[in-house]
């Protein structure tokens, strides 16, 4: 089919990449301007480097809502359009345009987690699966009906940072198959219904201190969620340090927050629930990631 590719993170690019080895044909690629990385440079986003080492017409419109930007996608004359993580709620005159459908790559399990940081949310939570979702757009965010979904197992030990990673090429999977079923006729269309489910809300700085009053699982799963941004923190010495990996750890009977050992297995500290999390990766402030225990050799901790 003939598409316009909407998208700008890195989690975008199998995606485009995956409906240009099928054989589609890519009519042009939208994606954000480009951001100041300094006062001299400005940095492309993922897709559009990818889109521009294939050759492809890249536009970076600043509003998606000027009628000039509509009628570019019209002269395109697309029949599909696929957003992909474009950061932008898209305006139902171009929602129109395709002849096919335009849909969406969300990275949950729709209904679950609609919202902007579903990857975040789904470890959060706790969730032992997840998975990416291929729908039709609609004026409401996130809402619009499944064509398919595809799942996968959350491992305990993974944070949101590889997660990410993982639901980007399972989104390009799940986008080449739904792309095909609407190519040929024969793509489901399943309403998700008026059940409301978790909403996976922006993340932000508050998020970050951890709480030691909370069972040991949660901050754990605290430290998985919020990676790569904002990071999990705690205050050791007066500093604050943010926190890479831990792990839930043994039993203790010492006060939440309370520092029950650091050594080579690294920092384990009291929660709320009688056991402990055992940090084994940190960066202190103004420094650089580094094992629990390499931090100790430079910053001995008192029990």
């Amino acid at each position: 089919m003939r598409i316009v590719f909407m998208g700008t993170p890195e989690f975008a690019v199998p995606s485009l990449e995956r409906l240009l080895a099928d054989g589609h044909e890519v009519a042009a690629v939208f994606t954000q301007p480009d951001k100041p990385r300094s006062r001299m440079k400005l940095i492309p986003s993922p897709v559009k480097a990818a889109a521009l080492q294939h050759g492809l017409t890249v536009l970076q419109p600043t509003t998606i809502r000027d009628e000039a930007v509509l009628q570019q996608v019209r002269d395109l004359h697309p029949e599909l359009l696929v957003v992909v993580a474009y950061g932008k709620i898209l305006p139902k005159a171009l929602l129109e345009i395709p002849t096919v459908a335009a849909i969406n790559v969300h990275s949950s399990i729709l209904p679950r987690y609609r919202g902007a940081a579903p990857i975040n949310w789904a470890i959060l939570q706790g969730d032992a699966e997840t998975g990416v979702t291929v729908q039709h757009l609609g004026e409401e965010l996130d809402a619009g009906d499944i064509i398919l979904v595809k799942r996968t197992a959350i491992d305990p030990q993974e944070d949101a940072g590889q997660l990410y990673d993982r639901l980007a090429v399972l989104g390009a999977e799940a986008l080449s198959e739904a792309a095909a079923a609407l190519a040929a006729g024969t793509a489901e269309r399943i309403p998700q219904g008026a059940a409301i489910e978790p909403y996976a809300a922006m993340l932000s700085r508050e998020m970050s201190p951890i709480d030691w009053n909370k069972p040991a699982q949660t901050i754990v799963n605290q430290i998985r969620g919020l990676i790569p941004w904002p990071c999990a923190s705690m205050e050791l010495e007066g500093k604050r340090v943010k926190v890479y990996r831990g792990a839930v750890g043994a039993n203790t009977s010492a006060q939440p927050g309370a520092i029950v050992s650091a050594d080579k297995r690294g920092i384990a500290v009291a929660a709320g629930d009688d056991r402990t999390v055992v940090i084994t990766q940190l960066q202190p402030e103004g420094g650089k990631r580094m094992a629990a225990d390499a931090y100790l050799l430079g910053h001995p901790i008192k029990v």
